[in-house]
């Protein structure tokens, strides 16, 4: 049986694909760690040098992040990392909680259904350890990496696919106003991470209700200095 090889532009096509992921990555750990300050220009030119790469993967990449809401585009001026308002972080909070609570609770549908938990239990883990250690970098991605596995284990994968983007924006806000101490999240992650696995849905529900509800006010008060409304 022959194999058919794919052409030279196939694999080219593919190439863009995978840097333009590549500088998608780059630039949104950028502009979530502040390298990218809100209202700084994206200039293809600069990416491009910087990362090796032609101005396609780079004009793809920035594309990709204005349609997750990290960059804006302007006639004549081109990209510049997005300025967040009050009202984007009041909206983000709406949808973690119609999202987010129903991943808890079909994550503790799942879990009662034999699904293992094991890796939220990990997490729990780790960041006492963090914090323990003083590591606080270490507890704000662990946090992240928390909410993002009650979503995995919710077997959705539409919303798997969905909140990416949405994570992206968390940990963004939260790198600019985190206002609770990681002992008071780090207590309302171990309940949560219990009513999920002994396979409480309705509780799980509640308390993911609970914590995300629970954080909007110190966030909206940590930014209202800085952010437009």
């Amino acid at each position: 049986m022959s194999v058919v090889e794919p052409k030279g532009d196939a694999l080219n096509g593919r190439d863009d694909e995978v840097r333009a992921e590549n500088v998608y990555q780059l630039v949104l750990e950028g502009i979530v760690a502040g390298k990218y300050e809100q209202g700084t220009r994206l200039r293809e030119r600069e990416l491009s040098e910087l990362h090796n790469v032609s101005r396609i993967p780079v004009r793809e990449a920035i594309q990709r992040l204005e349609q997750d809401g990290f960059v804006e585009t302007f006639p004549r001026r081109g990209a510049a990392v997005r300025r967040l308002t009050l009202t984007d972080v009041n909206e983000l909070f709406d949808v973690r909680l119609c999202l987010e609570t129903f991943a808890a609770r079909m994550a503790a549908v799942r879990v009662a259904g034999g699904e293992n938990g094991m890796r939220l239990q990990e997490l729990v883990d780790q960041t006492r350890l963090a914090i323990d250690s003083g590591r606080t970098a270490d507890v704000a991605s662990l946090s992240a990496e928390f909410h993002a596995e009650i979503v995995r284990l919710s077997g959705n994968r539409l919303l798997v696919e969905s909140v990416k983007p949405l994570f992206g924006r968390m940990r963004w806000i939260f790198g600019l106003a985190h206002n609770r101490s990681n002992e008071l999240q780090r207590d309302e992650h171990v309940e949560l991470c219990d009513a999920i696995l002994k396979g409480r849905p309705d509780l799980a529900y509640a308390l993911a209700y609970s914590h995300i509800e629970l954080g909007r006010e110190p966030v909206l008060a940590g930014l209202a200095q800085t952010l437009a409304p």
